[in-house]
């Protein structure tokens, strides 16, 4: 049964939350009254769909990772800003907006890694192993908020803003650096520089998922000790 009178403690410390989180409520605040946050929902997922898009065009040409990078900017604007829309609107729905909002977070992060596996940077094996990642910290994360009623958006300062940052970054490198260039080969395996990109973020989501993991358990041993 959900609790609809508990309310949700967001917890959000990145990098670049406070500076971010005055841009979003700037940019709501402006956003015609016939945009609502379902909208931006759907401009969100669009984002994903046109980065996937640029990834796998990107077989054709390196300048289609500008595609994927502006994909990725769109996602940030519908997805970040669909819930900052409806707190500036006091307009919240909670049982229907984390429904909707971490399905297609689910099915964004499920498109963008299909999209990169299929380009000629980085092996699909990588980016499922991203994928497999960021869906165990994402689990990790709902049982904590149904455990606490605490969704914490980010872990160790970094949020998914921070994580697009660093994938458009490495989109740009490819753009002007000749694939041929960034790649290495290790006892007859090659690997290119989004390979070890994802590979590193795979490690580090699961690092952060360890960590909070013995973290809560203990928290949580303690509110619910042994019967004995």
């Amino acid at each position: 049964m959900i609790d609809t009178n508990r309310p949700e403690v967001r917890i959000q410390t990145s990098f670049l939350n406070a500076i971010e989180k005055k841009i979003l409520i700037w940019m709501a605040k402006r956003i015609p009254k016939r945009i609502n946050s379902d909208h931006l929902t759907i401009i969100g997922f669009a984002g994903a769909l046109i980065s996937s898009a640029g990834y796998i065009l990107s077989n054709w040409g390196n300048h289609f990772l500008w595609l994927a990078s502006f994909g990725l900017v769109v996602n940030w604007f519908g997805d970040s800003l669909d819930g900052t829309l409806a707190r500036v609107r006091s307009a919240q729905r909670p049982i229907y907006g984390f429904f909707i909002d971490h399905n297609v977070d689910a099915l964004t992060i499920l498109v963008i890694c299909i999209g990169a596996g299929l380009s000629p940077f980085i092996k699909l094996s990588t980016a499922l192993m991203v994928l497999a990642a960021y869906l165990i910290i994402s689990i990790y994360t709902y049982i904590n908020t149904y455990l606490s009623g605490e969704f914490k958006i980010t872990y160790n300062k970094l949020g998914p803003t921070e994580f697009r940052l660093v994938v458009i970054l490495i989109n740009t490198i490819f753009i002007y650096f000749p694939l041929e260039n960034q790649i290495v080969t290790i006892k007859e395996v090659t690997f290119s520089i989004f390979d070890a990109a994802g590979i590193g973020v795979a490690l580090i989501l699961l690092i952060i998922y360890l960590i909070s993991f013995f973290k809560d358990r203990d928290k949580f041993a303690k509110i619910d000790p042994p019967k004995h």
